[in-house]
């Protein structure tokens, strides 16, 4: 009778944060307003920048390259005013990996999926999944491996570093590609590949340090592996799949809830729906980056279709908007941290995680890609085979995903952060800074044509996103004319048939004729109000001929 009534001990309960007041929050409020205002300061100084490299077409220079090198330059006159004691910014300028993984990267990543071409990608996923994961996974063990064999880092640590430094940037990849006019399936492969490769490393980060903070002393090297490849598929799947759900879910409410009416509602529906899946997902233990991205693709190929125009045009200005502005203050702030972070550097180390860095992405590059030529039709060829591991720049990720690290003692943290910062600048400045080089010394053929039309190589991604709305995020095609065009794609197979078929005609809303009217009309108030107000202001011009001119 006593063991049955014996009670089980009560959960502890969570320990409230403590919450600041009286001289102690103010202080706090003051340095936080300093913080934004350092913040924004240093994005429109690189916004300037930007605009500049774009007016005196400035092309070949990469825009991430430039912001590094403005970000640098800054640090260095911000420490010449502190050594003269006229003011102190340390607080200000140093980068903090919380507000980098709360409100810089979640913007970052949901634009990359939902400006995603998904028909090239979803007819790629296989190619795209094996060069994310497979090929990441592998540049991971390589670099973690060495590093092990180096004796540098305790166990398993190494193995979460070589998963960060694995993540490539995909802004200056895809100038290169786009620079090079390479062929469309093969810019997909490349840009997938870079975008999944990203919420792949994260996760694969996130378990190798969840297992070096746990105490694994009583189980095997194998056990340890195992459990870890369990951890790594949950957070891959389970993400991915919460992440695919909220975009599904989003679809079936504006399909259903019409807010063509209120693009106000619409658009705070819309931003609601992408935010989401990253705070569910890491309220419940799983990768916020992993299910935004997802979310962000699914919304991208259904919710968008159920917008009115404006609400289409706006969102993805909006996101292409948030998304610069966030990847400029980490590049940026990246810059500033060759002053602002506390460096403990090694050479000789330095050297090996350069040259295992390079190693790792050849052998993720070259046998996957000659693997995947035994299945495609479209084959890639040695040349851009060369291209692909060139331009496996590293960007903000690894240096944000280094200060995250929990190590003890402070030296190693120390050691990793600065390796990191090292590499990324390496991979920026130095690869990055010469594209151009190498895309005249190996495309011959395709520069002398250029040279012939007269057409410039632009690395600019700025310029090249306010050129146009992407076309395919303007459907305009009514019930009866989506049904026609489905029956004349007769090649479609496989997921496009069964998305074409039956996904699409469920999760999105077919317009009417006045629905189409409706849209059409609502453009051109919004522009007519718009010509009208320039008309009338005391800069509008009344002259026909300026008119002809910039028409």
């Amino acid at each position: 009778v006593t063991k049955a009534t014996t009670l089980a001990p009560a959960p502890t309960p969570k320990p409230i944060l403590p919450v600041h007041t009286g001289v102690k929050a103010q202080e706090e409020e003051q340095s936080s307003g300093m913080t934004i205002f350092f913040s924004l300061l240093v994005i429109g100084i690189c916004i300037i920048l930007v605009h500049l490299l774009i007016k005196f077409k400035l092309h070949f220079l990469p825009e991430s390259v430039a912001v590094v090198s403005l970000g640098i330059l800054m640090g260095g006159i911000i420490k010449i005013i502190e050594f003269q004691e006229l003011a102190n910014w340390k607080e200000e300028e140093m980068f903090r990996p919380n507000m980098f993984f709360l409100l810089l990267l979640p913007p970052i990543i949901f634009e990359s999926g939902y400006s995603l071409h998904k028909g090239n990608f979803f007819q790629n996923i296989g190619s795209i999944t094996l060069f994310a994961v497979i090929g990441t996974a592998v540049s991971a063990f390589i670099v973690g491996g060495g590093i092990y064999f180096l004796g540098q880092v305790m166990y398993l640590i190494p193995f979460a570093f070589g998963s960060l430094i694995s993540a490539v940037d995909p802004v200056a990849t895809i100038a290169i590609f786009n620079a090079l006019n390479v062929d469309p399936v093969l810019n997909m492969l490349v840009f997938g590949e870079s975008i999944l490769n990203d919420a792949v490393s994260i996760v694969l980060t996130n378990t190798a340090e969840g297992f070096a903070r746990s105490d694994n002393s009583t189980v095997s090297g194998w056990e340890t592996f195992l459990q870890a490849l369990g951890y790594f598929l949950k957070m891959f799947f389970g993400s991915a799949a919460l992440g695919t759900l909220t975009g599904l879910i989003s679809a079936i409410s504006l399909k259903h809830f019409d807010l063509r009416k209120t693009p106000s509602l619409e658009f705070g529906m819309m931003i609601i729906f992408a935010y989401l899946p990253y705070g569910l997902a890491e309220g419940i233990k799983l990768s916020g980056i992993m299910a935004i991205l997802f979310s962000g693709i699914v919304m991208s190929h259904y919710t968008h279709h159920n917008l009115s125009p404006v609400t289409q045009v706006l969102m993805q200005q909006t996101l292409r908007t948030v998304a610069f502005m966030c990847e400029t203050c980490v590049f940026a702030f990246l810059g500033l941290s060759i002053f602002s972070f506390p460096h403990k550097f090694e050479l000789s180390f330095v050297i090996w995680c350069i040259v295992l860095v390079l190693l790792g992405r050849a052998v993720n590059i070259f046998p996957l890609s000659f693997l995947l030529n035994f299945f495609r039709d479209h084959k890639i060829t040695p040349k851009m085979m060369f291209i692909m591991w060139f331009s496996g720049l590293r960007g903000a990720i690894p240096y944000a995903l280094s200060l995250h690290l929990g190590l003890e003692p402070i030296e190693k943290r120390q050691l990793i952060g600065t390796t990191t910062i090292v590499i990324v600048l390496f991979t920026i400045l130095l690869l990055g800074g010469s594209t151009m080089p190498l895309i005249r010394l190996m495309d011959i053929e395709e520069s002398q044509s250029r040279r012939k039309s007269k057409k410039d190589v632009n690395l600019s991604k700025t310029e090249k996103m306010g050129h146009a709305i992407e076309s395919e995020h303007l459907s305009e095609l009514t019930e009866e004319e989506y049904e026609a065009h489905i029956y004349q794609r007769q090649d479609l197979k496989g997921f496009m048939w069964l998305d074409a078929k039956y996904l699409n005609p469920f999760f999105t809303r077919r317009l009417t004729q006045e629905d189409l009217l409706h849209g059409r009309i609502q453009m051109k108030t919004l522009t007519n109000k718009w010509y009208a107000e320039v008309r009338q202001g005391p800069s509008g011009s009344e002259d026909e001929d300026d008119e002809a001119e910039l028409l």
